[in-house]
């Protein structure tokens, strides 16, 4: 962590900007991403006592908003309950902390996205820990978007898919903008590349787009392969051909009726996996 003498001595906006990284790593550490405890330690004292001085100071800042201001008092006030001998729990102090960090990211003009929030999953990621559906896979031909994908990716471990397959034109998961979206489902979830003439005989082979079975009454089959399309054009003729069990599709009611593809992908699924759960 960065001394709090030496944050003092930086520009009003440097600093900001720096707090908002030191607040990030010590929101990490009480939500138990480093191996180290916490509780009961030293280690304990020093980030209450730090957290405390860095809010003091921030709470002073002339040129920070009046968000990052209330946002500092608060966490100070937090801490100095944890002083008095009223317990704090690492919980309040994380969601303290964090008010703070994103006041400050927003002051300083950096909104965060989807990847740079912190993941509340903690530990190493254990691929045979993965409760799976057999037989539930899903194609996504030509995604072009690697956050989509990546967000495909983090969902599909999410409800328990068996496989990805990947057309050869579909962003690669493996993109530094679909690896922070999938937040480490990328390693997860077995995927492949395949062109759709290797899709050829799937028996329970359907398409999610418009214009087909409305999702609440479609008949999702126990085992099979769901198609999605791209996000411009959605499926091709090609793999129209292969869907023999039809085509299912989300109601919608506003103006634009359309949906992102990995939002869409992430109904389909609570809808899939409920119905094989009832069977």
């Amino acid at each position: 962590m960065i001394p709090l003498a030496k944050l003092a001595k930086l520009s009003p906006r440097h600093r900001m900007r720096k707090a908002a990284l030191v607040l990030a790593e010590i929101e990490k550490r009480l939500m138990g991403h480093f191996s180290s405890p916490v509780e009961g330690t030293e280690l304990e004292t020093s980030i209450f006592r730090y957290s405390y001085g860095l809010a003091k100071l921030l709470a002073d800042e002339k040129e920070a908003t009046e968000l990052v201001r209330s946002a500092a008092v608060f966490l100070s006030v937090s801490c100095e309950r944890e002083f008095g001998g009223t317990e704090l729990s690492q919980e309040e102090l994380a969601r303290a902390i964090d008010t703070l960090r994103h006041a400050l990211l927003a002051a300083t003009g950096q909104a965060p996205a989807d990847w740079d929030l912190i993941d509340p999953s903690t530990g190493l990621l254990d691929p045979s820990s993965r409760h799976v559906f057999p037989g539930i896979k899903v194609y996504l031909e030509d995604l072009r978007s690697p956050f989509n994908v990546g967000s495909i990716f983090r969902t599909a471990d999410a409800f328990s898919l068996e496989e990805l397959i990947l057309s050869p034109a579909c962003a690669d998961p493996l993109h530094p903008r679909a690896k922070r979206s999938a937040m480490g489902a990328t390693a997860l979830l077995p995927w492949r590349r395949a062109a759709l003439e290797d899709l050829a005989g799937d028996a329970f082979c359907f398409a999610l787009e418009l214009g087909g079975e409305p999702i609440e009454t479609f008949s999702f089959p126990v085992k099979g392969l769901a198609i999605l399309g791209s996000e411009e054009l959605g499926i091709s003729r090609e793999a129209r051909e292969l869907c023999t069990h039809g085509t299912v599709s989300i109601p919608m009611a506003g103006a634009k009726g359309s949906l992102n593809v990995a939002v869409a992908f992430g109904i389909l699924m609570y809808a899939w996996t409920r119905s094989i759960q009832g069977n």
